[in-house]
């Protein structure tokens, strides 16, 4: 199986076009902190991985609406490692994903990208099925068929 997860942050806005068949495709960057050898000490910043993120269709055409540099997403679908070469004649890698799943992670109003704030909570109702903050919904003993 060739499936990666990500979570991090968009380097630049995404870029939407359509390809010749008439489908969207949108093209975007993350990139993901790596904290396995940080030292808790260090005032250095955690080396970063890029990834580039193609997402087709809907997916794609819902990434260039809701998305912006900054913002934190999470994404799965199958990696490829493709190699080319740079302008100064180097051979590089470049980590490309076909995104299967995109959840946006940084609210559509949050200019820095920081995280995800909930929206306010329903308020109560009088009847015997409530509403309750935490995303349950409370019965009644006298609703219940057994």
């Amino acid at each position: 199986m060739n499936k990666i997860i990500l979570i991090g942050n968009l380097t630049r806005d995404p870029e939407l076009r359509t390809v010749s068949n008439g489908i969207s495709v949108c093209d975007f960057t993350i990139a993901v902190n790596d904290r396995r050898g940080r030292n808790q000490n260090s005032d250095q910043q955690d080396p970063a991985q890029f990834f580039r993120i193609t997402a087709w269709r809907q997916l794609g055409e819902n990434c260039a609406k809701y998305l912006a540099k900054g913002r934190k997403v999470f994404v799965s679908g199958p990696i490829t490692a493709r190699t080319y070469q740079a302008n100064d004649g180097t051979t590089r890698v470049s980590l490309d994903v076909t995104a299967e799943d995109v959840e946006f992670l940084s609210s559509r109003n949050d200019s820095e990208g920081a995280g995800y704030t909930p929206a306010a909570p329903a308020a109560p109702t009088s009847s015997s099925v409530t509403a309750q903050n935490d995303g349950f919904t409370q019965v009644a003993d006298d609703d219940l068929p057994f």
